[in-house]
């Protein structure tokens, strides 16, 4: 089952961000038992020619991955598909206008993405171009980050949008647009009107947690996309806590 059909279905999904432009880090991630990861063009130093074989060692684990692009035009979005992305993550979804651009981005059938099955998602040309286009947008995820004020006044026109599968709260980006810290009770609230509109919708609603306590807590609360922490946070708080838990750089007692 694609990770598209798995969210419709109701699945819970946990995957974490990848920063570092590694493939090597893709594949052991896909080991680990992540459901995805989210290579983030838009704060990491990853260009196409990383995300190529990053979305290679994503196909060789069986892990899919999607793109956080740093907007949503077409050219932002549509060559990491081709490269065989399982989806995108578009920031800064403010309005039906945007979400309709992103979804036009990324599925043939909404307009704008260009064709071409001949590299990996299209099987190196394996596929016919109508398999291809049609393969593609039933399996394409496409997500709307919600990260602005104006976006919290259109969640329900968000939702709604044809080809828009999940709203994802940015906690981060939204309390710097509310002018508040990010575990502020305003994105608490926030995050619940999010749950609410996709509810309504029938699509899914996800955030981002730094840590992994708090994902049942983002679970309990109606989210059902949680991305944790990042590749290289999930390394930084494991070293920290090896040499905290071991404590050998503590004076010894005298």
């Amino acid at each position: 089952m694609t990770l598209r059909a798995r969210l419709a279905a109701g699945d819970v999904l946990v995957g974490s961000f990848l920063k570092t432009p590694a493939p090597q880090l893709v594949e052991v991630l896909g080991l680990s038992g992540l459901d995805f990861v989210v290579a983030d063009m838009e704060h990491a130093p990853i260009d196409l020619r990383d995300l190529d074989l990053i979305a290679m060692a994503g196909r060789a684990v069986d892990l899919p991955v999607l793109v956080r692009s740093r907007g949503s035009s077409a050219e932002a979005i549509w060559p990491a598909l081709d490269l065989g992305c399982t989806g995108v993550m578009v920031p800064h979804i403010r309005n039906p206008a945007s979400a309709r651009a992103a979804v036009a981005a990324a599925r043939f059938s909404a307009g704008q993405r260009g064709c071409s099955p001949s590299g990996r998602a299209g099987f190196y040309g394996g596929l016919p171009p109508v398999c291809f286009r049609d393969t593609s947008d039933q399996e394409t995820l496409v997500i709307a980050q919600i990260e602005d004020e104006e976006a919290l006044a259109n969640l329900d026109t968000i939702a709604i949008e044809p080809g828009i599968d999940a709203l994802f709260l940015g906690p981060v980006d939204l309390a710097q647009s509310l002018g508040c810290a990010p575990d502020a009770p305003e994105i608490r609230a926030a995050g619940e009107k999010i749950v609410r509109a996709a509810a309504l919708a029938n699509k899914a609603a996800g955030t981002f947690v730094p840590y992994s306590p708090a994902i049942r807590d983002a679970v309990a609360s109606g989210m059902r996309l949680i991305v944790c922490g990042s590749d290289q946070s999930l390394l930084r708080m494991t070293a920290t806590n090896m040499i905290t838990e071991i404590d050998i750089h503590q004076e010894p007692p005298t």
